[in-house]
C-alpha cells in the first residue's frame, strides 16, 4: 500500500515560510549563505524593525492611556510574532528531525480502515484552518485600507509608531504606510504558518493514537499462532514509545511559544473588545479590529482544540483492550497486554507544565478576556 503523506497537508505552509525567509530548503538547518543573509534581512526588517518602531512609540505616548491601550492589543501579538520567529530558526534542528519522523514506517497507517479513522480529524482541523485564515486575510486587508477611508485631513498609518523622520511629508508617507503594510502581512504570515505547524504537530499526534487503538482492538485477529502474537504486541509498545518520544521533542520546540501565545491571548482578546466599544460602528477601523479578535479567538481555539484531541484519543487506548479478543490470547499475552494497559495514561499537550492545551483551557481564556474587557470598560466609564 502507498504511503501515507503527512507531509502533503503542510506542503503550502513550508514553501511559504521558505518564502519568508523561515524554512530552509530540504533536510538542511541554517548554514551560513545567501540564504541566511536573505532570512536576517527579512526578519529584522519586517518582524524586530516593525515591532521596534511601536515599541519605542509607547514611550512617547506612556502618559495617554487611551493611545496605550490602542496600541497594546496588537503590538502583543506582534511581540508573539517576534517570539515565534525566533523559536522557529533556534529549533529550526528539532522540526527537520520530525519531518523525517512523518515518514517513518511506525507512523504509516497499516490499511485503508486506518486511513479513513484518521481523515475526519483532519479534515475538521483543514476547516479550522481555514476559518483562521479568512479571519487574518480580513483583518490584514481593513488595517491596509482603514486610513485612507478616514475623511480626516490628518494622514493617518495603519498603526501608532515612533520614526526619525516626519512620516506626514510626502514620500514618507507612502514609503512608511506600505511598509507597515507589508510589516503586518509578514506577521501575519508568520503567525498563521507557525500556528499551523504546531497543531499539524498535535493532529499527527492525536491520529497516531488513532491508529494504535485500532492496532490493539485488533490484536487478537491478526494470527492465531503465539509468535504472531508476541510480535504484534510489541508493535504495539513500541508505537506508543515512539508517539511519547515523538512529543517530548515537538514540545521542545513550541513550549515557550504557547507558553506566551496563552499569556497574551486573554489579554489581546479583552483590549479588542474593549476597543471595538470605541471605534465608529461598521467603519473599516471597526471592521479591521473585528476581524482580529476573531482571529485571535480561532487562533487559540485551534491550539486548544488539538491537544484536547490529544488528551482524549490517548486516555481511549485503555479502552481498546477490552474492545479486543483478549480472551483468546495465550496467557503471558495477557500478561503484557494487562501491564501496557497498566502504564497507559492520557497524554497532555503543555507549555511549560503550566498550561494545558484543552477546551476547558480555552473557556478559561475566553472569561479571563472578558474580565479585561469588563475592567477597561468599567475605568473608561469612571473617567
Amino acid at each position: 500500500m502507498e504511503k501515507y503523506k503527512w507531509q502533503s497537508k503542510i506542503k503550502l505552509n513550508i514553501i511559504l515560510l521558505r518564502i519568508m525567509g523561515l524554512w530552509p530548503e530540504g533536510d538542511k538547518t541554517y548554514e551560513p549563505g545567501f540564504y541566511m543573509v536573505y532570512s536576517s534581512i527579512t526578519v529584522s526588517l519586517f518582524v524586530f524593525g516593525h515591532i521596534f518602531f511601536q515599541v519605542v512609540n509607547v514611550y512617547f505616548i506612556a502618559h495617554d492611556l487611551k493611545s496605550i491601550v490602542a496600541t497594546s492589543y496588537l503590538l502583543l501579538m506582534e511581540i508573539l510574532g517576534g517570539v515565534k520567529a525566533y523559536y522557529l530558526i533556534k529549533n529550526m534542528k528539532i522540526l527537520k528531525e520530525r519531518m523525517i519522523n512523518f515518514k517513518s514506517d511506525w507512523f504509516q497507517p497499516r490499511n485503508t480502515q486506518q486511513r479513513n479513522l484518521i481523515e475526519p480529524t483532519i479534515y475538521v482541523w483543514k476547516r479550522i484552518y481555514k476559518v483562521y485564515l479568512s479571519m487574518c486575510f480580513g483583518g490584514n486587508t481593513f488595517w491596509a485600507i482603514y486610513p485612507m477611508m478616514d475623511k480626516s485631513e490628518e494622514k493617518r498609518l495603519p498603526f501608532l509608531g515612533w520614526y526619525p523622520y516626519d512620516y506626514k511629508k510626502s514620500p514618507y508617507y507612502e514609503i512608511t504606510y506600505i511598509y507597515q503594510v507589508i510589516g503586518i502581512c509578514y506577521l501575519s504570515t508568520l503567525h498563521v504558518n507557525v500556528d499551523q505547524l504546531i497543531s499539524a504537530f498535535n493532529v499527527y499526534t492525536s491520529s497516531q493514537f488513532d491508529m494504535l487503538r485500532d492496532n490493539i482492538r485488533n490484536l487478537a485477529n491478526v494470527d492465531q499462532t503465539s509468535s504472531n502474537d508476541v510480535y504484534h504486541m510489541l508493535r504495539c509498545v513500541e508505537h506508543h514509545k515512539n508517539i511519547l518520544r515523538f512529543i517530548e521533542s515537538s514540545t521542545k520546540f513550541f513550549n515557550w511559544i504557547l507558553f506566551w501565545h496563552l499569556l497574551f491571548s486573554g489579554v489581546s482578546i479583552g483590549i479588542t473588545m474593549f476597543q471595538l466599544t470605541a471605534v465608529v460602528p461598521f467603519s473599516s477601523e471597526f471592521y479591521s479590529l473585528l476581524s482580529y479578535g476573531l482571529a485571535i479567538t480561532v487562533q487559540i481555539f485551534m491550539h486548544c482544540w488539538s491537544g484536547n484531541e490529544v488528551q482524549a484519543k490517548s486516555g481511549n487506548l485503555s479502552y481498546a483492550v477490552f474492545e479486543s479478543d483478549w480472551t483468546d490470547l495465550p496467557e503471558d499475552i495477557k500478561k503484557k497486554l494487562f501491564f501496557f494497559t497498566m502504564h497507559l495514561k492520557p497524554v497532555q499537550i503543555s507549555a511549560l507544565n503550566l498550561f494545558y492545551l484543552s477546551l476547558d483551557t480555552y473557556m478559561r481564556i475566553l472569561k479571563t478576556a472578558w474580565s479585561y474587557f469588563a475592567l477597561l470598560y468599567q475605568v473608561s466609564s469612571q473617567s
